[in-house]
């Protein structure tokens, strides 16, 4: 089982920009699709960003394509959210998630982390 840990959360204003990492404790690491979902206040957790576990494939949430990337470095364990632009709807707590099928990773990924909270002020 691959532990995950999110960190880079935090408030940033209208406009700015945010990455996200998510370090994990696995020797098999890159054997791991890995993806970002959020939850905001009050709403279902929903899928944000997927990257394949040797990075060349990815998938985006229609709500942030073009202004978030998600890329990993294997070596190092650890996948990455760049958000830019950010807006007051992406406040929400961001979590990563892993799996080792591609099919489970937008809808029901096995291994979850704790999360990191992002707030966007208007």
């Amino acid at each position: 089982q691959v532990h995950l840990v999110e960190s880079g959360g935090g408030l940033v204003q209208t406009g700015d920009s945010l990455r996200l990492s998510c370090a994990a404790s696995a020797r098999a690491f890159s054997d791991y699709n890995v993806a970002w979902f959020r939850q905001a206040p009050g709403k279902e957790r929903e899928f944000v960003a997927a990257v394949s576990w040797a990075g060349d494939g990815t998938k985006y949430t229609d709500s942030v394509q073009g202004r978030f990337t998600i890329f990993r470095n294997n070596a190092i364990n650890t996948v990455f959210l760049q958000m830019n632009n950010l807006q007051p709807e992406d406040t929400a707590v961001y979590y990563c998630a892993a799996d080792l099928n591609w099919g489970r990773i937008v809808a029901k990924p096995e291994a979850w982390g704790q999360g990191t909270l992002v707030t966007v002020s208007s």
